[in-house]
């Protein structure tokens, strides 16, 4: 049951996601709404589906590969949608929803078989751990989407010849405030993450830190965002400079949650990348 309702979800995703870059294009304000709805009935479906396969599999399901890519995209959605409503801002679907369609598809073709747990993975601190790392992830997951709008209305500006994409794009103080409010929010859950973590591989493996590749780059992830939470509180860095570092770090996000499994596997990683 929660395969179908991940592959219903995956749909409502992409027609959502392809409503709002229509909205983007035409500025038709009905396709922005429409794809707002399509995305909460999706979401709705996926939270459906994730409770759905916590009574199968009988513990929180974010412990495989397909699991974690399906929490992950129903995390962005949620977090977007309450950006969206915050801040009125329906363009930003155009930059967030596609990436959260991507995880979502990329799971729904993996193998989505309940696994047993192993005995590493059967605590309590599982989905504290877990969850707090991917809703700090979907917040820079938003953070990432508004970077991207602020280089290419600054792009905009900067060339003096105002074209299309100008009244698109909100303005860069609100694309920064955005950007500032993300940080705010997702540096303490991705800090609580790795703590969390820590906590747990002391009690699995009798270690609160043992270099694993996806612990080096989770911490490497953490010191961009806290680079980047220093500077603007020290020194200023607001705009181009935040936009830059704030797509750099989801890249490094990404990075320790898919490239270290690839090519870098150890205690944390899935098997391989198909399942």
């Amino acid at each position: 049951m929660h395969v179908v309702l991940l592959k219903a979800t995956t749909l409502f995703y992409l027609v959502g996601a392809l409503l709002y870059l229509y909205f983007v294009f035409t500025l038709n304000e009905r396709s922005a709404r429409i794809g707002r709805m399509l995305l909460l009935i999706g979401v709705s479906l996926h939270g459906v589906a994730f409770v759905a396969r916590y009574f199968v599999a009988g513990y929180t399901p974010i412990t495989s590969l397909f699991e974690s890519l399906s929490f992950f995209a129903f995390a962005i959605v949620g977090v977007f949608l309450a950006f969206e409503i915050r801040y009125s801002l329906r363009v930003l679907g155009a930059f967030v929803a596609p990436v959260a369609f991507l995880f979502s598809i990329y799971a729904a073709f993996l193998p989505g078989e309940v696994r047993t747990l192993a005995p590493a993975l059967n605590s309590y601190w599982l989905p504290v751990h877990v969850m707090l790392l991917f809703f700090g992830n979907a917040v820079f997951a938003v953070a990432f989407g508004a970077g991207i709008m602020y280089l290419l209305m600054e792009k905009e500006v900067k060339r003096k010849k105002l074209g299309a994409i100008f009244k698109r794009l909100p303005s860069l103080d609100v694309l920064d405030d955005i950007n500032y409010r993300c940080l705010t929010i997702g540096f303490p859950l991705l800090t609580l993450g790795i703590i969390t973590g820590s906590i747990w591989a002391e009690y699995a493996w009798g270690s609160y830190w043992s270099w694993d590749p996806k612990e080096v780059w989770s911490l490497v992830t953490w010191l961009l965002y806290a680079a980047l939470l220093h500077g603007r509180l020290t020194v200023g860095w607001r705009g181009r400079k935040a936009a830059i570092f704030a797509i750099i770090g989801f890249c490094a996000i990404l990075f320790t949650f898919l490239g270290v499994n690839l090519l870098l596997p150890g205690l944390h990683t899935y098997s391989n990348l198909s399942g």
